[in-house]
């Protein structure tokens, strides 16, 4: 059994579980396995099963399935260790049974002399017990130590303003109170994985402390509290070398459990010669850990905020390196009208549109690109493939030249991952020949004077998705009355509320409709025909276009 390792465009990395016939994979809803990538086709890849192997086939998606740096261009057989690239996102097939953080010589799994208890039934029964009903003396002192220390360390947790601070404060009360020869905690991080935080040990003990996958799962996960009484007399236990090397006889454990769930964990561990725990311990660790869980989600929260705060600096710094790239005019051509525009969604997605004129005014070149990724990242990669394209078009050079450049380029200075779909056009304005190539870019549209639709469908693969890409261009002509439409795919797959795509289909019609009209009036009439659609939906994506219309004669 296996299962898939996901890294999405968007989004943490997440696991799914490789089972049944067939998982299709894409953005529609409807797919087995639904990423949130924008350059994914709806449909996009389909893994299956066939005589016993697991084979991958790509379904006509429009950026390509790639495994291990090779396009699928039929169905292929996958192994576990293989890795697919699927536009921005990555999906790597692993064995069930691969370790992840923690190695195996340091799992095991709970012993028969487990006491296993709901932390939050054991804090109810603790805080409900009253002193009065208490008959013996050694019994309410027990009692009472028990409130001071929750009271002495309630009071310490609230000077901690650092998290490292804050595990060096539980566990030194922890120490103090309960005695064992070592402590460790385990904090969940963002991707769901559990790792070592802090530790500590008691002056001259040199103890490892034994790493349980099935303590943290009935703990953490489970908010369990635990008490291990012995685990040498324990079958599962006794066999284990690293247990007998260590010389660890008991320990107890507690999740850090507030209203909001568990964050973590508290372990303590002892030689049954130096300390025997006890329930009442496991009462009082679970004490513990709860007066101290509120703190740490708290310290957790503030990081969070303060991350969230420097990545919106971030994006609205991309949103300006971005803004800055497009250009603030179009040239003037005799007996052409020239439009491009660029709504901006929430963040950055880094669209790019260029008009310019080249050649002493005999040509113009039309760019319109979408790189991959949001954010600084993404208008990084913008300006990089801005600086790198425009050498290129400067010199003259025809779109298949400018493409193959400019993909190799890009290829060797940014990751695997990162590639930009493109439509570049060079016009000449005396003939109205057009040639252009379509790199992965939505398709290009013509629509005639006499309201016949031609679609310009790609010729070539993304650029800077693959280190040798090659590319070719086409050429057809811009008649009198013919209107050229170039734009990204924030218009085409703007969503409504029934998950609908605006779909190419809807913006051809309207600018049949309007192909007279104004340009700055077309444009007008797009937008607000898209906001009427998508009826009060966010726009994910930057919406960006270029129109080109020969003037009649």
């Amino acid at each position: 059994m296996g299962f898939l390792h996901i890294t999405p465009a968007q989004g943490d990395p997440f696991k799914h579980p490789l089972e049944g016939d067939s998982i299709v994979i894409g953005r529609s809803s409807e797919c087995d396995l639904v990423l949130e990538d924008r350059f994914l086709s709806r449909r996009h890849t389909r893994l299956f099963q066939l005589d016993g192997d697991w084979m991958v086939e790509d379904m006509g998606s429009r950026n390509g399935t790639i495994l291990n740096g090779t396009v699928v261009d039929k169905p292929t057989k996958v192994k576990f260790g293989d890795r697919l690239q699927l536009s921005g996102s990555s999906v790597s097939i692993q064995r069930t049974n691969e370790p992840s953080r923690i190695t195996e010589s340091q799992v095991t799994d709970l012993g028969q002399h487990t006491i296993l208890r709901s932390a939050s039934e054991l804090m109810s029964d603790t805080e409900s017990t009253k002193t009065d009903e208490i008959d013996d003396a050694e019994a309410l002192r027990r009692v009472a130590n028990r409130l001071k220390l929750l009271n002495t360390v309630h009071h310490a947790l609230g000077h901690s303003v650092d998290l490292d601070e804050l595990l060096n404060c539980i566990l030194t009360g922890a120490f103090e109170h309960l005695q064992p020869e070592e402590g460790v905690i385990f904090l969940k991080d963002s991707d769901g994985e559990y790792y070592l935080a802090a530790s500590h040990n008691a002056p001259g003990s040199k103890t490892e402390y034994l790493y349980s996958r099935t303590l943290i799962h009935e703990v953490a996960e489970q908010a369990k509290a635990a008490l291990v009484i012995d685990m040498e007399t324990d079958e599962k236990f006794g066999g284990a070398q690293s247990i007998m090397a260590s010389g660890i006889r008991c320990l107890v454990a507690a999740p850090f459990l507030d209203h909001e769930g568990s964050v973590g964990m508290i372990a303590l561990s002892s030689r049954a010669f130096v300390r025997q725990f006890t329930e009442e311990d496991m009462a009082l660790l679970v004490s513990i850990a709860s007066v101290a869980a509120l703190r740490i989600r708290n310290i957790a929260l503030a990081k969070e905020a303060a991350e969230r705060q420097r990545l919106e600096e971030e994006i609205q710094l991309a949103r300006r390196i971005q803004i800055n790239l497009l250009p603030d005019h179009e040239p003037k051509i005799d007996g052409w009208e020239l439009f491009g525009g660029n709504i901006p969604s929430r963040g950055c997605s880094g669209d790019y549109y260029l008009i310019t004129e080249r050649n002493e005014g005999k040509e113009c070149v039309f760019m319109v690109a979408d790189v991959s990724g949001k954010g600084i990242a993404a208008a990084l990669l913008t300006a990089s493939l801005e600086a790198l394209a425009a050498g290129p078009i400067e010199v003259g050079h025809s779109p298949e030249e400018i493409c193959t450049t400019t993909s190799r380029r890009l290829h060797v200075r940014t990751p695997p991952a990162k590639f930009a779909t493109a439509f570049l056009a060079v016009l000449e304005p005396a003939t109205g020949k057009l040639t252009y190539t379509n790199a992965g870019h939505n398709h290009g549209l013509i629509i005639r004077a006499s309201g016949a639709i031609e679609e310009l469908r790609p010729n070539g693969m993304p650029l800077g998705l693959m280190p040798g890409a090659t590319y070719t261009s086409t050429e057809t002509s811009l008649e009198p009355g013919d209107l050229l439409v170039l734009y990204t795919d924030g218009i085409t797959e703007a969503a409504n509320p029934e998950d609908e795509e605006y779909d190419i289909k809807r913006l051809a019609d309207l600018c049949k409709r309007k192909r007279t009209a104004p340009l700055d009036e077309i444009s007008t009439s797009l937008e607000e025909d898209l906001e009427q659609f998508v009826q009060g939906v966010p726009f994910v994506d930057d919406r960006t276009f270029v129109l080109a219309r020969r003037e009649t004669i």
